[in-house]
């Protein structure tokens, strides 16, 4: 199993907010980007993989909009307004929300309303860890568990944004010298896994 966590400090949790902020300030259109990178293939979409989008620019709790690849039944197109109408209708369902509540939205789609450091403790019972830093070792020489869980921002790498206790036991990786959107980071690490298992 593949896991790619997004943490989007800016990216806010009212619907319309999200959608309004398409090629403005937050970049709210790279999650679309990285959901896009992360689940779809040429006429296909892959099943192995589950995507965390965590938004943080809230009033009151952090959302964490959830997509399992193996279970969503339609995503409405391929392309950005579809993928963000998806986003906008999770956050719509957590209105009203209390803390650390969990709804689902459709198949295969869920919202939570939880922290970025509370699902990252939890994810690292089940996965390994990782986090893009240009300074570590290289990707392509670097051994992987079989299920790797990829933390990432709007702009990664960004290391200096998992320095809490969660990430302790996270390993570094890098992608290159250049720094990059995390949709692109999702398609370098996609390829290079697949690479392993062909």
């Amino acid at each position: 199993m593949r896991a790619f966590v997004l943490r989007a400090r800016a990216a806010p949790t009212d619907s319309r907010q999200l959608l309004a902020a398409v090629g403005h300030g937050s970049h709210s259109e790279v999650l679309a980007h990285t959901l896009m990178n992360a689940i779809f293939v040429a006429q296909s979409h892959r099943s192995d993989v589950v995507v965390f989008l965590v938004l943080e620019s809230t009033r009151d709790f952090s959302r964490t909009v959830r997509f399992d690849a193996a279970e969503i039944a339609a995503m409405g197109g391929f392309h950005e307004q579809a993928l963000l109408a998806k986003v906008a209708r999770a956050l719509d369902t957590a209105v009203g929300m209390g803390k650390d509540e969990e709804r689902l939205v459709e198949p295969g789609i869920s919202v939570r309303t939880t922290s970025f450091e509370k699902l990252v403790g939890e994810l690292a019972r089940d996965f390994q860890l990782y986090i893009l830093d240009k300074k570590a070792a290289a990707f392509a020489s670097s051994s992987l568990k079989e299920n790797a869980c990829f933390l990432l921002t709007i702009t990664s790498p960004c290391p200096e944004e998992f320095q809490q206790p969660e990430t302790a036991r996270a390993k570094f990786i890098s992608l290159g010298p250049r720094m990059l959107f995390a949709s692109q980071c999702v398609v370098l690490i996609h390829n290079e896994l697949d690479l392993r298992e062909s």
